[in-house]
C-alpha cells in the first residue's frame, strides 16, 4: 500500500491554540521549545520541551503562557491531503512528506527518538530496518548516501528509506542533535533498527546516543 509520511513545523504564539482532527493518521507531535497543553478525548498531557506525544484521537494542543515551537510528524493514506494547522496565532508550514510503500500484510510501530552528537560525531555507515524523516534541532550535519553528501542546518529535514546505506558526520565545532520518525517492523518493539555496513564497524566504540520518547505498535491508516 502507498503511504505519505510528512513532517509539519507548527509555531504557536503564548495563548494560542489549535486542533487536530481525528483523521485516520498515525500521529506524533515533538515539542522543540516552549510548553504544551494537549487534551485528547480520555488523556489530557503537559509537555515540555524535548517531549513527545502520539494519539490517532481529536487532540486540541495549547501554548500557555509561552511561544511554542512544535515538530508533527503524520503518516496517512498517500491520497490523503496535506493537513496545516489552522488558528489565530497560528504558523503552520509543510517541512516535508515521502512516499512510503508499506505491506499491509505486515505489523509495524511507530518510534520517535531523538539522536545527539558530540562535537565532530559521527554515525558509521549503516541501514535501518524502516524508513523515516529527521529534522536537526541543533549543529549542523553532512549525511553521505548514494553518492552524494548533503548538509542540513537547524530545522531543516530529510528522509532516509532505510535500507541505502548513510554514513553521517556532525559538525566539529558543536554538538548536534536530531529528531525523528520512523516506520520498523513490529518486531523491532523496544529494539534497535541500526545494522552497519562494514564488518569492523560493528564492535568500534558509537558516540550518537539514544533517547527514545514514543516505540508502539500502530495499525496502518
Amino acid at each position: 500500500m502507498s503511504h505519505k509520511l510528512r513532517l509539519y513545523r507548527d509555531e504557536l504564539a503564548p495563548q494560542t491554540a489549535y486542533t487536530l482532527s481525528a483523521g485516520n493518521a498515525v500521529r506524533l507531535v515533538y515539542v522543540v521549545s516552549g510548553g504544551l497543553r494537549v487534551a485528547g478525548d480520555t488523556l489530557q498531557a503537559t509537555l515540555g520541551a524535548n517531549s513527545a506525544y502520539t494519539s490517532r484521537a481529536a487532540l486540541q494542543l495549547n501554548s500557555g503562557h509561552l511561544a511554542t515551537l512544535v515538530l508533527r510528524w503524520e503518516l496517512t493514506a498517500a491520497a490523503t491531503a496535506v493537513a496545516l494547522a489552522n488558528g489565530a496565532g497560528v504558523g503552520s508550514t509543510l517541512l516535508l512528506e515521502a512516499a512510503m510503500t508499506l505491506d499491509p500484510l505486515r505489523q509495524y510501530l511507530l518510534r520517535g527518538d531523538r539522536v545527539d552528537f558530540p562535537p565532530g560525531g559521527e554515525a558509521l555507515t549503516h541501514t535501518h530496518q524502516g524508513g523515516g524523516i529527521r529534522c536537526l534541532l541543533f549543529g549542523g550535519i553532512d549525511i553521505h548516501t548514494q553518492g552524494t553528501v548533503h548538509h542540513y542546518a537547524p530545522l531543516a529535514p530529510w528522509f532516509e528509506a532505510g535500507p541505502d546505506p548513510v554514513y553521517a558526520a556532525a559538525a566539529k565545532s558543536e554538538a548536534s542533535a536530531f529528531a525523528r520518525v520512523m516506520i520498523l517492523p513490529r518486531e523491532l518493539l523496544g529494539k534497535s533498527s541500526i545494522s552497519y555496513v562494514n564488518a569492523e564497524d560493528r564492535d568500534k566504540p558509537k558516540n550518537q546516543k539514544y533517547q527514545v520518547f514514543i516505540d508502539t505498535p500502530v495499525a496502518l491508516p
